[in-house]
């Protein structure tokens, strides 16, 4: 049943990036929204892993003690989040808003970049008529990245190009020729098979992978024919300039 009332107000739906992972990068409006909301939901993967986005915010929310609601995901990218997740999540998140609570969805970098939020916001629309969203935007992790690179991602007039991940070397070519400057997100041992041939793709000493800016495992690395396994972190980009 969808909830509408006329005479009791309902509460907000909040989507707030919380950025990177440095807790000093949250903005202040975030962090006083965050203070002020009396739900905090979050998506968890099944590993058992802590929240990365929660990790970042724990420590402004230790005195206002609010609900927690997690949303668990899977932890393998190659699984999808079936649907009833989403909505099972949407009740939940509803059944808060229906009572004039506010409820704030956090997600690690900008809410409107490659995040959940979009999936949760449309579940939550479906429940609740007339739902009050705000977005409260964050620093994005390719912003960060280029931060830590000492690098400009784009000057005037150039072209970027940011992809969540890519599979094959045609597909690497194809977004470099189009770009001056590619963001490759999340990266794997895919992405670095298809990296391997540096040569054949014109990269040499044009590749810099950033793992976790701004974080204290932040790690920038300008020569990427020396990462490891072990180097390789979900929280990392790779910025390629032509």
């Amino acid at each position: 049943m969808r909830i509408s009332s006329e005479n009791n107000v309902k509460g907000t739906f909040y989507g707030i990036g919380v950025g990177p992972g440095d807790p000093e990068l949250l903005t202040i409006k975030a962090q006083r929204t965050l203070q002020n909301a009396a739900v905090i939901c979050f998506t968890q993967l099944d590993d058992g892993k802590q929240s990365f986005a929660l990790s970042v915010v724990q420590g402004i929310l230790e005195a206002a003690r609010p609900t927690f609601l997690a949303i668990t995901i899977p932890s393998d990218d190659n699984v999808p989040v079936e649907p009833k997740t989403w909505s099972e999540a949407a009740t939940l998140i509803s059944s808060h808003i229906g009572i004039g609570e506010d409820v704030a969805f956090i997600t690690e970098g900008d809410p409107m970049l490659y995040s959940e939020f979009s999936q949760v916001l449309e579940s939550v629309k479906a429940e609740v008529i007339d739902l009050v969203v705000e977005v409260i935007p964050g620093v994005s992790s390719v912003m960060a990245a280029a931060a830590s690179s000492g690098m400009p991602l784009v000057t005037h007039g150039q072209r970027l190009t940011i992809l969540p991940k890519v599979y094959g070397i045609d597909d690497l070519r194809e977004a470099i020729t189009n770009s001056d400057t590619t963001v490759l997100m999340e990266v794997n041992r895919d992405l670095m098979i298809a990296l391997a041939n540096l040569e054949k793709l014109g990269l040499t000493g044009k590749a810099t992978y950033v793992r976790q800016a701004s974080t204290a495992r932040e790690n920038v690395v300008e020569d990427i024919s020396k990462i490891s396994d072990e180097d390789l972190d979900y929280f990392s980009l790779l910025i390629i300039r032509r």
